[in-house]
């Protein structure tokens, strides 16, 4: 922020007003009157003073040229250099459930003294692992991830997001907050259900999955929920961006019912079972969108769930405060009637209903950061032609900042060399 200086004829707290005490103090009235022929008299004497002989007024500088907008140097480019800091499961931050207030601290300050002197310029904080926050909210409890039984705060009690953004604008960095929209519980998750949480105070919108718990995009009070908790921390603290992951409708999960591979065995008959996906039960919302007349597929539906959260985010950070960008990190292929030539592998328009290619044509976004998760020689996800891919259906140009597997480097048994 640059703080603006003060107007010299206002005070810090004090309310600007209209007439003399805008300039000095208030004059009475009948003492004003009686002022005049005084007043009146001193303007005589100093017209009288100015005669025929006093020299001319100094010329006026000579008009300054307008530069020539041909002529104006483009901004000099500025690279988005950031690291996601991920606290579901204890990922990155805090290390464990339940840390001392203390060590929580330290442990953000040893991130971000690392992001620093790696010249990073931009920290994407996980605030919402699942349905629940690192922050105290009026709309949901707070996270297991953080103090170890969700709904209690940390002890003693601070403001973890207040301080990731102080500490990171200390030190030159953007602070994102990171939102998953739709999860509600992890598999990793142990401690009880906080009553305060969607899955409890609304238990129909809110589905398991497998080993998760997600909220069902089709209800407008899932969206709802997300939209609103987006907007409370927007509003609340002094953000520089809102990001989304790829998490929409879940990764699918493979059913392993015995009914399942019965069913498999049945229709191919000595052949190893084929995988066979879980639906996701959604069944209640999309009847009621047929009971009133929806014409669209099962999937398109599920498309047009996504899309109305993803415009509504949109337009809904906007109307908080509009420096506020907004950005999304999807799956890194696209839509498979689009792919270049070679380009294969698993479709997050089909089965996790992400139609990225409309939100960033409806310019829906400020920013884009597919997870582009693989190497350069890995042909059929090759780096470089996905990149150019998104850079092509980007016809608003948006920022585009491709998200990076860097963890890989230090990974094992077999790290990727550090050129990648």
């Amino acid at each position: 922020m640059i703080a603006l200086p003060r107007s010299p004829n206002r005070s810090q707290g004090s309310v600007g007003t209209s007439g003399p005490d805008r300039f000095g103090p208030a004059t009475p009235i009948g003492r004003a009157r009686r002022s005049r022929p005084y007043l009146v008299t001193a303007l005589a004497l100093l017209f009288a003073g100015c005669t025929a002989t006093n020299p001319p007024p100094a010329p006026l500088p000579a008009p300054v040229a307008v530069m020539n907008p041909a002529d104006v140097p483009p901004p000099a480019p500025r690279e988005f250099r950031g690291a996601w800091v991920a606290t579901v499961a204890n990922i990155d931050w805090p290390s464990k459930p339940g840390l001392p207030t203390v060590q929580q601290r330290a442990e953000m300050l040893t991130i971000l003294d690392r992001a620093q002197t790696l010249r990073l310029n931009a920290i994407v904080l996980q605030v919402r692992p699942a349905a629940d926050a690192i922050y105290p909210s009026s709309l949901e409890p707070w996270s297991e991830f953080l103090t170890g039984k969700q709904g209690r705060a940390p002890e003693p009690l601070y403001d973890p997001l207040r301080e990731w953004i102080a500490e990171s604008h200390r030190r030159g960095l953007e602070l994102h907050a990171w939102f998953n929209p739709y999860r509600a519980r992890h598999q990793r998750a142990i401690s009880e259900l906080d009553p305060s949480h969607l899955a409890k105070t609304h238990p129909g919108v809110v589905k398991t999955y497998g080993e998760l718990m997600w909220m069902d995009p089709g209800e407008p009070v899932a969206q709802k929920r997300t939209l609103d908790v987006v907007r409370e921390v927007v509003r609340n603290y002094d953000l520089d961006g809102v990001h989304l992951d790829d998490y929409f409708y879940p990764y699918p999960v493979a059913d392993r019912r015995p009914a399942a591979a019965n069913a498999a065995a049945l229709t191919n008959p000595g052949a190893a079972p084929a995988a066979k996906n879980l639906e996701f039960p959604d069944g209640p919302a999309w009847q009621r969108y047929l009971a009133t007349g929806g014409k669209l597929s099962r999937a398109d539906w599920r498309r047009q769930n996504v899309n109305q959260l993803v415009e509504a985010l949109y337009r809904g950070i906007r109307s908080e405060k509009n420096h506020v960008r907004f950005g999304i990190s999807p799956f890194g292929i696209g839509r498979p009637d689009r792919r270049p030539a070679g380009i294969s592998g698993f479709s997050q328009y089909d089965q996790l209903y992400a139609d990225v290619e409309l939100w960033i044509e409806r310019g829906w976004m400020d920013y884009l950061t597919p997870q582009l998760y693989w190497p350069r020689a890995q042909k059929a996800q090759a780096f470089g032609v996905l990149l150019d891919y998104w850079a092509a259906q980007n016809p608003r140009k948006r920022h585009l900042w491709p998200g990076l597997y860097t963890s890989q480097v230090s990974a094992e048994p077999k790290p990727w060399e550090a050129a990648e």
